[in-house]
C-alpha cells in the first residue's frame, strides 16, 4: 500500500512539475514574441524614423545610454539621447542604409536581455538592451552600444 501511495504521489508531483515548466516555457515564448514587436515596431521603427514618440513607448523614463562610438565613451539620460535622435537628420530621410537584427532575447521572470546589430548611417552598432515587464509591458531600462568594424 505504501508503496503504490508514493508511487502516485511521486507521479503527481512529476505532472505538476511538467505543468510548471510548461507554463513557463509557454510564457517566456510570449514574453520573446512582446519583446520582438516592441523591438521591431517601437525601436527600431522609432531609430529609423526619428519618432521620439514611439521611442518614448518602448523607454523607462529613467533609462541611461552607456557605450562608445569610435572608442569615445558615450553616456546620456533619455532625455539627452531622444533630444539627439529628434535633431538629428533621420537614417529614413538621410538616405543611409539601415538594418537592425535582433540576434538574441533571454529573459528570465520579469527580466531580460536583447542583442541587436544594427547598421546605421555610416555605423555598426552591437547594441545589449535590458528590459524590465512593468505594469504587464516589456520596457528598455538600459541601453548599452558600442561602434563594430564591419
Amino acid at each position: 500500500m505504501k508503496t503504490i501511495l508514493l508511487t502516485a504521489f511521486l507521479s503527481c508531483i512529476l505532472q505538476v512539475s511538467k505543468a510548471q515548466n510548461q507554463n513557463k516555457m509557454e510564457t517566456n515564448q510570449q514574453d520573446k514574441v512582446a519583446i520582438t514587436q516592441a523591438l521591431e515596431d517601437l525601436y527600431l521603427k522609432g531609430i529609423y524614423e526619428g519618432d521620439i514618440d514611439l521611442l518614448r513607448k518602448v523607454y523607462h523614463s529613467g533609462t541611461l545610454v552607456f557605450g562608445d562610438i569610435n572608442g569615445v565613451p558615450y553616456a546620456k539620460t533619455l532625455d539627452q539621447y531622444l533630444d539627439g535622435v529628434k535633431n538629428r537628420v533621420s537614417v529614413k530621410d538621410s538616405g543611409k542604409p539601415f538594418r537592425g537584427i535582433i540576434t538574441s532575447i533571454d529573459v528570465v521572470n520579469s527580466i531580460a536581455v536583447a542583442k541587436l546589430h544594427v547598421k546605421m548611417y555610416d555605423f555598426n552598432y552591437d547594441e545589449f538592451l535590458s528590459f524590465h515587464k512593468i505594469d504587464g509591458k516589456w520596457v528598455i531600462v538600459n541601453k548599452m552600444l558600442t561602434d563594430v568594424a564591419q
